[in-house]
Order: structure tokens, then sequence, then C-alpha cells
């Protein structure tokens, strides 16, 4: 206990109930190109819906290789990150001409130009598909008697009766006719001719009223009035400061319908927000509409509000009068290079988002479409040597390029082996046989697909119906999912050459499935190491262990913290062993490794001795038949 200048009874407590945490095995790692999303920046997804929703479905052959394998991989587990990877190129759309806004962070040292009122979230085609309406003023909400115009009943246009310049409606309002006792109807205003001599306006649908009408007064409304309240007015915020008329309304619009697939779907509405920088809600978060959309949009940022509305604290903030609402529609978006063409670097630069074992905790990458190099190798290289290798806490799945196995027909053999010897030897990295056909919902097409994200999804699997130490290969545990078939099904001849390649074969067998046949990783020497599931047990215990010792850091080498760790790493082996992980071991901590010298140096000294579990890859059965009067005893064990 401390030192006491006085009499006194001080009371401490000391912390002995540590123990080997359980560390997670199961999270996937990808990068490649995506149709949308945020881009250079790690986002976990746990399901196909959720890659949808975040990164937009597979898109023509822009990226099915890569969206695939990550959706194949999330059949099988549900912890995925994805690094959306996009090239200098790429741009998100805007309201004049399109910028580029990899993610959120990369918002705030991006010039748009003072005509950008909005930009789409992400970079991508995707967001020329985005309107954006702002309703500012109550004269921006409806006017009545707008203009006179003579309509025929069925036509869908007519002629104005004062030039059209002088209009407050505009292409996108509502044209509404009548009223309550004559019936009224509204029509969606699609043009405007402004021409002195007989300006005309159309109509999205047919005029339905009483015909050959002249000097017909008409009402406008904003499109998406039914969507709010009412006008925009006065925020809360705003009458505590004694000013009037901050608010405005902003809806988010699928124009084209390349998002949802309907024309016109409104996606989402932001009712009330303030043109105030300082405005507040009542929870207290920030209600200036460049904040809430930052903050909530799944759509679009707004940008250079004052060239849009006049902003300003609250206290300063004078009401608008306008009778224009904008229609912002977005241009200017470019797709990255489709993942057949993209640069392998730009690729590289995704994956070495995962590079640091500080930074993120994964277990599972995933190649992939194989890019880059003379044979495609270019990528696993890079994950093998500069991720997998220097984290030392993963493995690298990886399938040959698709060349080597697709119509192929003859050559796959040597093409897969020639692919794999292009690779340094590690038993970080683990290789499968190819490609599968499968079906694509989205576009209604058949696709070959890597089959990495399965064989990664086979390890997850693995985890979740036994441990990290159990192979994922065979019967019980290796069976793909949502093939047609395989692009490359080798017979027993072809297994032996792909495994004596350190290859795992993938092999439909008739009326037992497709199956994961083989457990090898690239170790390329006879090792425990040589087997995914020593690889991935001593994952586990190095993990495990590393992270309960962290705790051992700036205590003092002596014999009570050497029987600490014992006493906190034996009980986690004795689990593992009891759960078939390994066959025996040994802790040694005490002075025959923890020498003076040791101690000199600060240095402290735990050596594990490990026996692995072996999966079983072979099976010899041996049926000796005897004569009648054989005792059995007489011939066991003589073959």
């Amino acid at each position: 206990m401390p030192f006491q200048v006085s009499p006194g009874v001080n009371v401490s407590e000391v912390d002995l109930s540590t123990v080997v945490p359980a560390v997670s095995t199961t999270e996937g790692a990808i990068a490649g190109v995506f149709k949308w999303g945020p881009a250079k920046t790690r986002v976990l997804i746990d399901s196909e819906e959720t890659l949808v929703a975040r990164f937009g479905k597979p898109y023509g052959d822009l990226n099915p290789e890569t969206f695939f394998t990550a959706a194949n991989f999330l059949a099988y587990g549900n912890k995925l990150y994805v690094s959306r990877v996009v090239d200098s190129d790429s741009r998100n759309a805007a309201s004049a001409s399109g910028v580029l806004i990899e993610n959120e962070d990369k918002l705030a040292d991006v010039t748009v130009g003072s005509t950008n009122h909005f930009v789409a979230r992400y970079p991508g085609k995707l967001g020329d598909s985005l309107q954006i309406s702002v309703c500012k003023s109550a004269g921006d909400y409806s006017e009545a008697g707008v203009i006179n115009v003579t309509v025929v009943s069925g036509a869908n246009s007519g002629t104005l009766s004062a030039n059209a310049s002088g209009l407050n409606i505009k292409v996108g309002d509502i044209a509404e006719f009548g009223n309550t006792s004559t019936g009224v109807q509204r029509l969606e205003v699609t043009a405007i001719t402004d021409d002195a001599s007989s300006p005309t306006i159309n109509f999205k649908e047919k005029y339905t009223g009483v015909s050959n009408v002249t000097s017909l007064a008409i009402k406008k409304l904003w499109k998406y009035h039914d969507l709010v309240s009412s006008a925009p007015g006065t925020s809360v915020y705003a009458e505590g400061k004694d000013v009037s008329g901050d608010e405005l309304h902003i809806v988010v619009v699928d124009e084209d319908g390349d998002i949802t697939g309907t024309k016109g779907q409104v996606l989402e509405v932001f009712e009330g927000v303030s043109r105030a920088t300082d405005a507040k809600t009542e929870s207290g978060e920030s209600n200036y509409f460049i904040d809430v959309i930052e903050r909530s949009s799944q759509w679009i940022y707004a940008k250079e509000a004052d060239n849009l509305v006049t902003t300003n604290t609250a206290i300063n903030i004078t009401a608008l009068t306008t009778n224009n609402a904008t229609y912002d529609s977005l241009t200017g978006g470019v797709d990255s290079l489709a993942e057949g063409s993209i640069l392998l670097a730009d690729v590289a630069s995704g994956y070495d988002l995962f590079k640091s074992a500080e930074d993120i905790d994964i277990s599972l990458v995933l190649q992939g479409k194989a890019r880059g190099g003379t044979h495609g190798e270019g990528l696993g290289k890079h994950l093998i040597d500069n991720i997998c290798e220097s984290r030392k806490d993963c493995v690298a799945f990886i399938s040959p390029e698709k060349g080597d196995v697709v119509n192929n027909i003859g050559s796959e053999l040597d093409d897969i082996k020639e692919f794999r010897n292009t690779f340094n030897n590690s038993s970080y990295a683990f290789m499968d046989s190819g490609y599968k056909y499968q079906y694509d919902k989205f576009n209604d097409v058949y696709r070959y697909v890597p089959l990495n994200g399965d064989i990664a999804g086979l390890a997850v699997r693995s985890d979740e119906l036994r441990d990290a130490w159990f192979s994922p290969a065979g019967y019980n545990r290796g069976a793909i999912k949502n093939l047609v078939k395989l692009a490359f099904n080798p017979n027993k001849a072809e297994r032996d050459g792909l495994y004596q390649s350190d290859i795992n074969p993938v092999v439909t067998f008739p009326g037992q499935g497709t199956i994961l046949f083989g457990d090898k990783t690239l170790l390329g020497k006879p090792s425990a190491f040589d087997r995914i599931n020593v690889r991935r047990l001593f994952i586990v215990l190095e993990k495990a262990i590393a992270t309960a010792s962290k705790f051992s850091l700036f205590e003092f080498n002596d014999s009570f913290t050497r029987s600490q760790f014992k006493n906190l790493v034996e009980p986690f082996l004795r689990d593992i062993q009891g759960r078939r992980g390994i066959v025996d071991f040994r802790v040694v901590c005490d002075e025959t490794n923890n020498t003076g010298e040791v101690i000199d140096r600060n240095e402290f000294v735990g050596d594990i001795y490990v026996k692995p579990s072996r999966s079983i890859n072979f099976i010899q059965l041996n049926f000796v038949a005897v004569r009648s009067g054989v005792e059995f005893s007489e011939v066991v064990g003589q073959f």
C-alpha cells in the first residue's frame, strides 16, 4: 500500500480476475468498384440488402465480380467491411457541374463553385437522377391568379394572355384550375414558351375542364405542397429572436427513376429547416439546412447557400418574399472505370485501409476479381505480401484469373498452376480453383463470379458451427451456395495436380452438391501451417493471448507477474483443448526464460508450446478377407 504520513485507513483494490478474451474471427474485408456509396473509407455491411442500400446494385459490366464476391460472402456471414474504390476521373453530380467528394470527411476540403447549391452525396452517374426542390416562402408555396390562360378541354397546353417572362409560375410547379363549385384540376407544368406574340404553357397531363375557356385564372402551387403541413414560416428558434420567415422546405426526388425504378419518386423531405446559421431544434441540434442535410440525408449535400437563399445568423434574418420555388436537377456525375479497367494502384489503395491491425480488426480478406500483373496476380500479391503477411492476423482468399477457367477447356489446370506460381509462399493465403456460374437477380442474367467470397464465407460458417480451428472443407462444412455450375469442375487427376500446388479444388459431385475439397494454405512446404485450420487456430491464440498480455506491460518482471501470466493463459488453452483445437500444450514463464539479462532489458518472455489438431485429408480403408477357421487376432496388424 502507499506510504501514509499520519494515522489512517487506506483502502485499495487489486484486480486478479483478468482472463484471456474471446476474439472475433469472422470479419471480412473487400475493396473494389461499386455504383454508389462512400469512397476511400471503411463501411461495415451486414447483409446483401444493406450492401445494395449503401453501395448500389450491380451495374451492368461495371462491377459484377466485386459485387457478387461481397454478396456471396454475406450469404454465410454478417460482418463485411467494404471499401469503395474510385479513380480520379469520378465525379459527384451537382447543380451546375460535377465535383469529386469521396466521402463525408472530404466535404470541407472541396470547393464546389458558386452555382453548385447541391451535390450528390457520393461519386457516380447515379447522382444525375436526383432533383432537389426548395420552397423558400409563402409565395413559392402558392399564389392565386398568377396568369390567365386559354385552354381547350382534352389538350395538354394552353395559350397565355401575357408574355411568359412575367410569369411567377415555372416548370415543375402545379397549375390549379377551377374552384370547389366547378371542380378543381391540378396539372404539372412541363414547359413555358417565352414568346411575346403567342406564349404557351404545357402540362404533364391533359386539361379536362370546361372547353374553349378564355382568360381562365390559374393558381400556382409548389409541386410538393402536399408533402408538408403548410407554407414555410418561422421556426421556434427565430421567434425567440423576434425575427420571422427563416424556414425552408426541401424535397429530394428520384427525377429519372434510376434509383428506385419510378420517375419522380420522392426520396427525402426536410420540412421547416432554417436559413439561420445558428438555428437550433428544440433538442439542441442545428436546424440550419446545410447542417441538417449533411447530418441526415442519404443522397445529397447542400453547398453554397448564399447563392440559393440569403443566410445569416437568426437575429439578422429577414423574411423572403420570393414566388419562384427552385427545381434543381443534378448533373455531371461520372462513374469509376469498370472493374476490368480500373488501375491496380487504385484498388490496392482501397485495400490499404485494412493494412493496420491497430486501426481495424479483420480476419478474412476477399480478393474479388484477380487483376494486375502478367497473369492477373498483382492484386493477390498485394493482399498477401502487404496486408496479411504484414498484419499476421488474417488470411487472404484468392481465386485464379477468370480467363484461366472460363472458356479455357483443356488448359485450366496449367493456367491455374501458372497463376499460383506467381505468388510467394505464405500460410496467410488460401487459393481456390476458380469461378462459379450464378444468377444475377438484379439484371436478370447469369454471370461467372470468383469463388473466394464463398470460400471465406465457409470459414465464417465453420466458426459459427464449430470453431475457427475446424477445417472449412468437406461434406460437413464445405458446401457452396447459390450456383448453377462451376466454370471448371476438376476430375481426380486434375485435383491431384491442383493439390500438389497448394490449390484447393472446388468440386461438384453428382447428388452431393458443390464442395470445397481441400484445406491447404499457400505455404508451399510440409508443416502444420500448410493447413488453414492450423493457421486460423494460431491466429486465434496469438490475437487473444496478445490482447490479454497487454495488461502485463509496465508491471514488474517477478515471480508474481510470471505466475499471473501462466494462470491467465493455461485455462484458456485448456478450453481450446477441450474444444478439440489442440492436442496438448505447455506454458513456460519462469526464471529459465526470464533470466537476469532479460529482466535488465525490461523484457518479459512467455513461451507457449502447442500441439495443434490436424484435419483428415486422406483416408485409407483396408478390407481383409480371411478363411473361416482363422482367428482375427492372428491377422490383425499384419497388413
